[in-house]
């Protein structure tokens, strides 16, 4: 599982990490079922302009007959972005990043007044050499979400980037690239705007494209977000219901000697929390003020964890992608399978680009069903990849 020993500078202290793999975890569970409020919430802070999930009258007006919630919004139901099951075992001195995600939907929408529920199980690690960090864990854990009938919604195998945030400060290997944030013209911002708009318009009633009409090579409208700013990466933050004050438990799987729920994972000071002061102080444990968020919307930070700048989050690059399918599909498709791999994050005064390509019609998939799929690349303005991601979408045949 580890080529570190290879290595002679500094290593990472797996001892609390190798006899949790396997093993079911704890985390944190929400107290009250999905509002239209958490909804519209998410989708704003996704902006993720389908009206299914925000207007009233149009919702109404479909074959669901109210608003319902985008197929993304399991993450925003959950704890800790989703990665808690990958974030497993304390290694000092160390931070995390998200490397990536893959999702499995099982055709159970997501409406309000639902609850949803998580298995977590740590699944394995791996540990290399990177150029960012040095000795770097790639962890993966897998988080099964249901809802309060027990009918299975969703499943999650998250990746996370485990490392030693001085190394990673040390290499400084977005240090050269990364410079100031850029500073947009307004006819920049409005050739933006404009893609946006023409991706918000190109299928706002929600028609699904019939498998026999698609060709592979069809290209789907270009999406485009961004720039991203400090207030963007806020909003997205404050969508994670778990982020709000007093909105979650913790929980232990039964019959497990020592589980993983709500254990120091070694981060380096100043990224930590105080769970004690945190019952007085929600602001204490709350991520973005005080813990292992906050360099995502604090330059120091950023730097002091290898990142440069203020940066994005990958569940939330990973909801885009779902969104971007999901738009497409229209109101009778359905995204089935989706594998992102983060290349980069997406940095503060940037701009993420999507484009998709059906890349192959599967008449005979595992799902029992045809599903086409889709090739998803987000680059920034500079033509850098930031994610790349294979997808099935089932649309009507």
């Amino acid at each position: 599982m580890t080529d570190q020993g290879k290595n002679e500078g500094p290593q990472l202290d797996l001892s609390d990490v190798e006899h949790r793999v396997g093993k079911l975890v704890g985390g944190g569970q929400l107290w009250e079922p999905c509002a239209k409020s958490d909804i519209r919430r998410w989708v704003m802070a996704m902006d993720y302009v389908n009206p299914l999930h925000f207007d009233q009258e149009f919702a109404a007006g479909t074959k669901f007959g109210d608003i319902i919630a985008p197929q993304s919004i399991a993450v925003a139901l959950d704890y800790g972005h989703g990665c808690q099951p990958a974030c497993v075992g304390k290694i000092p001195g160390s931070h995390l990043i998200f490397g990536g995600e893959e999702w499995w939907w099982y055709g159970t929408h997501v409406r309000p007044g639902d609850k949803l529920f998580q298995e977590r199980r740590f699944y394995d690690y791996k540990v290399t050499d990177t150029k960012f960090a040095g000795p770097t864990m790639f962890s993966r854990g897998d988080t099964t979400h249901r809802n309060q009938h027990g009918n299975l919604v969703a499943k999650a195998r998250s990746t996370a980037i485990r490392y030693l945030a001085a190394e990673a400060e040390r290499l400084g290997m977005y240090e050269a690239t990364a410079g100031a944030p850029k500073r947009w013209t307004r006819d920049e911002i409005k050739d933006i705007d404009a893609t946006r708009h023409a991706w918000l318009m190109a299928n706002r009633e929600g028609r699904s494209p019939h498998f026999e009409e698609v060709s592979v090579g069809d290209r789907l409208p270009r999406r485009v977000l961004g720039p991203h700013t400090i207030a963007s990466f806020t909003t997205e933050y404050r969508a994670f219901l778990f982020n709000i004050w007093g909105t979650f438990h913790w929980t232990a799987p039964a019959g497990i000697v020592d589980p993983w729920i709500n254990q120091d994972p070694g981060w380096v000071e100043g990224f930590g929390f105080d769970e004690n002061l945190a019952l007085i102080d929600p602001r204490a444990r709350d991520g973005l003020y005080v813990g292992p968020s906050r360099g995502h919307i604090d330059d120091s930070y950023a730097s002091e964890v290898g990142m440069s700048r203020a940066y994005g989050y990958g569940a939330t690059m990973a909801a885009w992608n779902t969104d971007y399918l999901a738009a497409w599909a229209g109101h009778d498709g359905l995204v089935r399978h989706a594998k992102s791999d983060f290349r980069s994050p997406a940095f503060e005064g940037d701009v993420t680009f999507i484009d998709g390509e059906v890349v192959d019609k599967i008449e005979k998939s595992e799902w029992g069903f045809p599903v086409v799929q889709v090739k998803v690349r987000m680059t920034d303005q500079n033509g850098k990849t930031v994610v790349t991601s294979t997808n099935e979408v089932e649309l009507p045949y």
